[in-house]
């Protein structure tokens, strides 16, 4: 199975919202997903500290070091997103020591945690071809479509070698064959 990003907006807004009824933790850790393109291992080991500085303050980049690649990351964090985190943090009285996606046994949330927990909601959702990359995927697919199709800065962001991969990556081959195949009707 090929994991899929999600195409449908009120998809997204359904799950978001499933999630946060289930526990705010999953639903900031998907909203984090699907506005940043970071993968799951980066997300889940974030702390206060790397978002807000020592007055309380957003700083102005979220800067990371990748798991996978060991690259630098630097993210401007969107409004939306500010405001979800604000929100989070303040209910759940959050150091700057913390964990964002804390658990319960201590240190962070485990990616096969999340994934169980973000697999059962996009079943409910009725979210098909869903594991955790496609937060990022999400995150790509929505950033293409809005950015006018300027894949060469998508292609970046996610380190991909060339556009072919990240067209893929994203789902939108795919969109496009699924369109072609409904033009030609015989």
């Amino acid at each position: 199975m090929t994991v899929e990003p999600i195409r449908d907006k009120n998809k997204i807004k359904q799950m978001y919202q499933y999630l946060n009824g289930y526990n705010p933790k999953y639903a900031l850790l998907f909203k984090f997903g699907i506005n940043t393109g970071l993968r799951i291992s980066d997300i889940i080991s974030l702390r206060v500290k790397d978002i807000f500085n020592s007055n309380g303050q957003f700083r102005e980049y979220l800067v990371l070091k990748e798991k996978k690649t060991s690259k630098e990351k630097k993210i401007k964090l969107n409004t939306t997103l500010r405001k979800a985190i604000i929100s989070y943090v303040s209910s759940q009285n959050l150091s700057d020591d913390s964990y964002l996606f804390f658990s319960q046994k201590g240190g962070h949330l485990s990616r096969v945690q999340v994934y169980r927990v973000l697999k059962e909601a996009a079943n409910i959702i009725g979210i098909e071809n869903f594991g955790t990359h496609s937060l990022r995927k999400t995150w790509g697919y929505w950033t293409y479509q809005m950015s006018k199709y300027n894949i060469g800065l998508i292609m970046d962001t996610f380190n991909h070698s060339s556009q072919s991969i990240t067209l893929r990556y994203i789902g939108i081959n795919q969109d496009q064959k699924d369109e072609l195949y409904s033009t030609v009707q015989l």
